[in-house]
């Protein structure tokens, strides 16, 4: 314990007392040609990252403000990040001149007689691989290509911005270094992998918070089944003011590993508790056998889980043998397993979580939680809310989330017929975003569709209750 406790000061003491900078150890979110490519991963030494067919250090980005911008150059060394400024970034604006009868140039201009048979390039690709040999930036050939081009000037203005674009991802890629929050994070596992969130979108998340009055001094009990997600967003939002309890149902803790990758500090994550729901069910009012009631829906998860976690361990013991250097996977995050007593983030590891203290336990008896977020697609929702809802204060604000609306309706249903809550709603958020350039602003694309449904409501006593206690 006396190693432990030395260890984690030296670590706090590593980390600086500016948070908008990296240091060693912090988990960062690397953004790659404009969202094209988003890594999570790990700054140390000796962490490396393959970006196109070049392996970068990660070592320049330690010590960094976050928002910093860096290039892949070519040296002496080999390929190597390099820092440069935002301002010298090529611009995206459109600068459109004007003819003399006062139409734009680009006006005049038509793309409907340029023919596209690989014969406008006169610089080939050994006239570039010489360039790269003579230590020419990614900058000077796109430079290069753009001047050898013969149908460039023909294009309009537009079309000569996707070009440069093109060309600048595949021959002078850049990295923009992003601090992991959450608008970050779910953003990044929406675009990737929404199925590992429970497709929870960044406009459904934020709902969430707002709709259970999160905020700094509450205490919210949460069932969090999204890999930590909604955790680490409650915690982030409370500043170390205030507790969040993560209860589970089970043996063991769900899944909590993006709660690494806020790099929280000791005293934030000190307030992240996960506890059993039998450790926070009070002898006085509530009946134990309250938790049995999931034994039988929890059974195929346990299984699955327990699967999942055999998994997890035979891959960490082989990402081990493979290679001395951290982890990084594209659009996921694997910690470090040569360090699983890391705690230089604040906490130990993905799913251990300070014990729940019985003042603690004697506290929220007495007083109840001040809120409860419930995300938890493989649940019955209608008897799990049954038993939470006693453990929340008397006028505590609740939500729960889910991607379909049945399961909701359902236990709506039952919380009117329990009379447990008023102010029932269901609400569906909706985001729509847009792409706002000159002469072209219209929503994008490619964009979801929905971002699943809140259940929300007011915890009041039951007419029953309120017998029984009189």
């Amino acid at each position: 314990m006396a190693e432990e406790g030395g260890g984690h000061q030296v670590e706090e003491a590593l980390r600086p007392p500016n948070p908008r900078t990296t240091w060693e150890g912090c988990s960062v979110l690397l953004d790659i040609n404009d969202g094209d490519r988003l890594v999570f991963a790990r700054l140390s030494p000796a962490a490396s990252l393959k970006i196109g067919n070049k392996k970068c250090f990660l070592s320049p980005l330690i010590g960094c403000p976050y928002g910093s911008l860096f290039r892949v150059d070519t040296g002496p060394d080999g390929p190597h990040l390099t820092r440069i400024s935002s301002s010298s970034a090529p611009s995206h604006d459109n600068c459109m001149q004007e003819s003399d009868d006062g139409q734009s140039i680009d006006e005049l201009k038509d793309n409907r007689s340029l023919i596209d048979n690989n014969t406008a390039q006169s610089l080939s690709s050994n006239d570039i691989d010489a360039m790269k040999r003579e230590g020419a930036t990614g900058d000077e050939i796109v430079e290069a290509l753009i001047a050898n081009s013969s149908t460039f000037g023909k294009k309009t203005a537009f079309s000569q911005e996707k070009y440069k674009l093109k060309k600048q991802k595949k021959h002078a890629p850049k990295v923009l270094l992003r601090r992991p929050s959450t608008r970050s994070i779910c953003e990044t596992y929406f675009k990737k992998h929404p199925a590992r969130i429970g497709f929870l979108r960044m406009d459904t998340l934020s709902l969430l918070l707002s709709m259970a009055n999160v905020g700094a001094y509450s205490d919210v009990l949460v069932v969090d089944m999204v890999g930590g997600l909604l955790t680490g967003a409650i915690a982030e939002r409370l500043g170390g003011i205030g507790y969040t309890c993560s209860t589970y149902f089970r043996s063991m803790p769900y899944p909590s590993d993006i709660v690494r990758m806020f790099n929280f500090s000791s005293e934030i994550c000190s307030r992240i508790i996960q506890a059993p729901f039998s450790d926070l069910c009070s002898s006085q009012n509530l009946d134990n056998e309250n938790s049995k009631s999931h034994e039988n829906t929890q059974s195929s998860e346990m299984q699955s889980q327990t699967e999942d976690s055999l998994l997890t361990e035979s891959a960490s013991k082989s990402l081990i043998a493979l290679s001395e250097d951290p982890v990084v996977l594209e659009g996921d995050y694997m910690p470090d397993c040569r360090h699983e007593n890391n705690t230089s983030t604040g906490c130990k590891s993905a799913n251990s979580g300070r014990k729940v203290p019985p003042e603690l336990v004697k506290l929220w008896n007495e007083r109840g939680f001040s809120s409860l977020i419930v995300a938890a697609p493989e649940l019955e929702l209608g008897s799990l809310i049954q038993d939470l809802l006693p453990l929340l204060s008397y006028s505590a604000p609740f939500a729960i989330y889910h991607q379909f609306l049945q399961p909701l309706a359902t236990c709506m249903h039952r919380l009117q017929t329990s009379r447990m809550a008023i102010n029932l709603q269901i609400s569906e958020p909706w985001l729509r975003e847009y792409q706002v350039l000159p002469s072209r602003t219209h929503p994008m694309m490619q964009m979801s569709a929905c971002g699943g449904y809140i259940l929300s409501g007011i915890r009041i006593c039951s007419s029953e209750a309120c017998n029984g206690n009189n």
